[in-house]
């Protein structure tokens, strides 16, 4: 099967299910896979862009014109497996690091989002040593669990702690840091972060609280506020949370949307967009912000 890309790109190669397929000089590409009829689908790949200064490697959808005569076209929701992310990922953090030049970045967002996870998954990348406040939080008072500061000591307490070990961070390098969700409500945090790059990860309620859901609530002291039964109980104090500080969130240097990520790929459910591939988006909007 023949794909003709669309527009004129200057591009050298594309990474897809992890092999390198070379562009031709016609600007077409040749992958193999079966098709029994002539349509348009699209196709996620990663191109780089070669300019005078820098090779640039970003994710982008093609939309292209298949045609063979054989086999099963492909499907758009199989689509995301023909990427080997982890090598765009990788290829991504070494053009950026260069110009993160070792300022830590903070992930802000609503407990659930992915943080820590993103976190791990981005410092990897970019060779940064990864930490999350929270637990250093509960280091430093000598508790095994933020619950159990809220109950002994109150929020007050926690938020003063936060605070500090934001403050000890701002004057290190090479970290990417995750935050407590309502980190964002305390300016005086803000002024530790800008001294980094933070990244808001923006993730719809209801994932978040089917994320929540599935591993208990026991480590989420705020909560415990609410009556009914316990998915709409965690629903009803996300969304409270997130009109509180919805605001907040939009003063970090770049918003990394769940949502947006899956529709660039062809997802119908974002559920299914992965660590790595946020961790691309949250690089590729670093590097925007650095532009602007």
């Amino acid at each position: 099967m023949e794909a003709k890309v669309l527009q004129g790109m200057q591009s050298s190669t594309w990474i897809m299910r992890g092999r390198i397929v070379m562009r031709k000089q016609d600007s077409s590409l040749q992958f193999f896979q079966k098709s029994g009829e002539q349509k348009w689908s699209e196709v996620p790949a990663s191109c780089c862009f070669p300019t005078s200064k820098r090779r640039s490697h970003r994710l982008v959808v093609l939309r292209v014109s298949c045609s063979s005569g054989n086999v099963p076209v492909l499907e758009s929701g199989s689509l995301p497996t023909l990427l080997d992310e982890s090598k765009i990922l990788k290829n991504k953090a070494e053009e950026m690091e260069p110009y993160i030049n070792g300022r830590c970045i903070y992930l802000v967002g609503m407990m659930g989002s992915g943080k820590t996870t993103v976190g791990k998954v981005l410092s990897d990348a970019l060779g940064y040593s990864f930490c999350d406040c929270d637990t250093l939080i509960e280091q430093a008072v000598g508790v095994s669990t933020v619950a159990e500061i809220f109950e002994q000591y109150g929020e007050g307490f926690f938020r003063d702690n936060e605070t500090e070990v934001l403050q000890k961070l701002s004057s290190m390098h090479r970290h990417v840091v995750s935050t407590g969700g309502g980190a964002v409500i305390r300016p005086i945090n803000w002024r530790h972060m800008q001294k980094g790059i933070s990244i808001w990860l923006d993730v719809p309620v209801e994932v978040l609280a089917q994320r929540i859901m599935a591993v208990g609530t026991d480590s989420r002291p705020l909560l415990h506020q609410e009556s009914g039964d316990p998915f709409s109980r965690i629903m009803k104090r996300l969304s409270t949370l997130l009109q509180e500080r919805g605001e907040a969130y939009g003063n970090a240097d770049a918003r990394v949307s769940l949502e947006n990520i899956a529709s660039k790929l062809g997802l119908k459910d974002v559920c299914n967009v992965t660590s790595t591939a946020i961790s691309i988006e949250v690089l590729s909007q670093i590097e925007y912000f650095l532009k602007k």
